[in-house]
C-alpha cells in the first residue's frame, strides 16, 4: 500500500529498520572478513573497508533517528532467514537472477556469502521520482530505494527535527572532506544536514546510482581505505572475481569444550557491544565501545582459526 504523507511514527519506524539492517550487515560482513587467511589480500582489504563504512552508516542513520526524536534499539540480529527488510523481486531487474545461489547464514567468504553481499549493495535499480512511499518497511526492493523514501518522508517532517540531540561522531578523522557527520541544526537547515548524511550512506554503498562511477570525493575515506573511490558493490565484485582462501570449518557436532568456550566469549562480547551501542546513541558515553568492537573482531577470527563458525544469537 502506498501513502502520500508520512507521520513521525512512520518515519521513526523506517529509521529503526534502516539501523536494524545496517547493524545486521556488520557481523555478517565481519564474519566473512575474518574467515580470510591472508590479511594482505585484496579481498580482506576491501571487506575491511566496507565493515568500517557500515559502522559509519550505523552512526549516520542513528544520528538522523535521534534528530527526529528517536533513539534506536539494537536487538540481536537473526541470520539464516531472508536478508531483513528487502524484497529483491521488487527490483527491476531482479538481481537474484545474477547473484545466485546466496545465503544469509553466517559463514566464511564463499560464493553464497559474496552473492548475498552483492544483493544487499546492488546499485543497478530503476527508481521512481519521487520514490514510492510504502506503509510497510518490507515493501522496498533495495536499500537505496528505502533510503530515498526515508529522505523524502523526512523532508515532510522538518518541524519535528531537533538538531543536536544525542549526536555521535566517531569517524570525522577519516572523512576530512565531509562538512559534518552529525545533525546540529533544526528545521530546514537541519534537514540539509540530514540529507547529506543519507546521501553519504547511499553514495558509498547502499544505492549509488551506478557502481561504475567513482564515489563522490566528499564521501571518500581520506585515511584508511585502499580504494576509497569504489562503492561497496564494486569492492564486493572485485572480491567475487577472485575469492581468497578461508579457514577450514568443522561440523558443529565436532566442537570441543574449548570450541564452545570460544563461542561463549564471542556471544558475551557481542551482547556487551549491543548494550554499548544502545547507550552510545541514547546520549551516554560508554568509553569501552571502540575497544569492545576490536574484541568482537578478534573473537570472530579466533573462532575461525579453530574451525568454529561464529554465532551472534
Amino acid at each position: 500500500m502506498k501513502i502520500d504523507k508520512w507521520t513521525l511514527e512512520h518515519l521513526q519506524q523506517h529509521l529503526q529498520y534502516a539501523i536494524h539492517l545496517e547493524f545486521w550487515t556488520i557481523p555478517f560482513y565481519m564474519s566473512a572478513l575474518y574467515s580470510i587467511v591472508d590479511r594482505t589480500s585484496n579481498a580482506f582489504q576491501y571487506l575491511q573497508s566496507v565493515v568500517n563504512q557500515e559502522m559509519l552508516h550505523l552512526q549516520l542513520a542513528a544520528n538522523v533517528a535521534n534528530a527526529y526524536g528517536f533513539s534506536p534499539a539494537f536487538a540481536p540480529p537473526v541470520y539464516g532467514q531472508e536478508i531483513p527488510h528487502l524484497e529483491f523481486e521488487l527490483d527491476v531487474p531482479n538481481p537474484v537472477e545474477q547473484f545466485s545461489p546466496y545465503s544469509s547464514e553466517i559463514g566464511p567468504l564463499d560464493q553464497k556469502r559474496i552473492n548475498a553481499m552483492c544483493l544487499i549493495e546492488y546499485p543497478d535499480w530503476d527508481s521512481s521520482a519521487p520514490p514510492d512511499l510504502s506503509d510497510s518497511v518490507t515493501e522496498y526492493g533495495n536499500i537505496g530505494e528505502f533510503y530515498n523514501a526515508v529522505a523524502y518522508g523526512a523532508a515532510q517532517l522538518t518541524d519535528h527535527l531537533n538538531g543536536g540531540r544525542n549526536q555521535v561522531d566517531l569517524f570525522s578523522a577519516y572523512y576530512r572532506n565531509l562538512p559534518s557527520l552529525t545533525v546540529t541544526e533544526s528545521g530546514e537547515v537541519g534537514f540539509r544536514q540530514v540529507r547529506l548524511l543519507i546521501h553519504a550512506i547511499t553514495e558509498q554503498g547502499e544505492g549509488i546510482s551506478s557502481a561504475r562511477e567513482d564515489v563522490v570525493y566528499s564521501f571518500q575515506n581520506t585515511a584508511t581505505d585502499p580504494a576509497p573511490q569504489l562503492s561497496h558493490f564494486e569492492k564486493f565484485i572485485n572480491a567475487r572475481n577472485k575469492l581468497p582462501d578461508t579457514y577450514p570449518v568443522k561440523a558443529e557436532g565436532d566442537y570441543s569444550p574449548d570450541d564452545q568456550e570460544l563461542l561463549k566469549i564471542l556471544l558475551a562480547d557481542f551482547a556487551s557491544l549491543r548494550n554499548k551501542l544502545t547507550e552510545l546513541f541514547s546520549g551516554k558515553n560508554p568509553g569501552e565501545f571502540l575497544p569492545l568492537m576490536l574484541s568482537v573482531g578478534a573473537d570472530i577470527q579466533n573462532c575461525w582459526k579453530h574451525g568454529v563458525t561464529p554465532r551472534f544469537d
